[in-house]
């Protein structure tokens, strides 16, 4: 009854429907502002994007590295002398859902910035509208072997500055995504990212991403303003020595492997 003795009827809210997994990861990476990620990668090279992923969804990505079944390959650091007191792990198909989700969701964000990039440098727009076009591609190029990314650092544990380049097909802008809360998993273990700059010396940035945040960063080089118009600046990246802990990170590039 309400206050003028007048019946009222409550009927019940229906049940909301569940989030479809898909949507979630869709939301997310739509969450970032991507007109200022475009600008700080002109800057500096590298930007930082929103959390990706959930705590709970880091450590059940972390938890896949006692799963050997899910790689198609393990690399050693010391033993390659890429590093020290690390490796990673290259996922095989099918890939778990975050890692397919994010990739492609992921792909066609960057993909203006890709375009833009190679109209300033003269270079050829080589990729197609979606990640699915593009690894068909890749694939008929020869590079057919998956390329994200499970790498675990121990204390100790530091990646020397690098390129992952595999091949001819290459996409220029990856995605790393921090798996462990830093200053309480883990201490050190900050992002490298180190540009050769014209006639002058290069220019390092040290980034802590936070967990289950993505950085998105130069994959090989990226265009910087010349007296010519623009030139290509080379970069490579890397990670500092891992003080205290266990450091993993879920790396994503948009290109496969010979």
């Amino acid at each position: 009854m309400n206050d003028k003795g007048q019946l009222s009827l409550v009927y019940p809210r229906p049940p909301r429907a569940p989030e479809n997994p898909a949507d979630r990861y869709a939301k997310r990476v739509a969450g970032a502002n991507w007109d200022a990620v475009a600008a700080e990668l002109d800057a500096t090279g590298c930007a930082l994007l929103p959390r990706l992923l959930t705590p709970a969804e880091c450590a059940g990505l972390i938890a896949l590295w006692d799963e050997p079944e899910r790689f198609r390959a393990t690399v050693n650091l010391r033993r390659h002398r890429f590093g020290d007191h690390g490796d990673y792990r290259y996922f095989r198909e099918p890939f778990p859902e975050p890692v397919r989700r994010l990739r492609e969701e992921l792909y066609p964000r960057l993909l203006p910035v890709a375009r833009d990039w190679a109209a300033r440098l003269r270079r050829d727009d080589a990729w197609p509208d979606s990640l699915a076009e593009w690894l068909d591609l890749c694939h008929a190029a020869g590079q057919d072997k998956p390329t994200p990314i499970l790498l675990r650092y121990q204390a100790g544990g530091w990646n020397a500055l690098h390129r992952d380049l595999y091949g001819d097909r290459v996409f220029p802008l990856q995605v790393v995504l921090n798996l462990n809360d830093p200053g309480r998993d883990h201490t050190g273990g900050e992002f490298l990212l180190v540009e050769q700059r014209l006639r002058a010396q290069s220019r390092g940035t040290a980034t802590m991403i936070p967990q289950g945040h993505g950085l998105v960063f130069t994959t090989r080089d990226r265009p910087v303003p010349s007296a010519r118009g623009w030139s290509a600046a080379p970069v490579r990246h890397g990670v500092s020595v891992v003080r205290s802990g266990l450091r993993h990170t879920l790396g994503l590039v948009f290109h496969d492997a010979a």
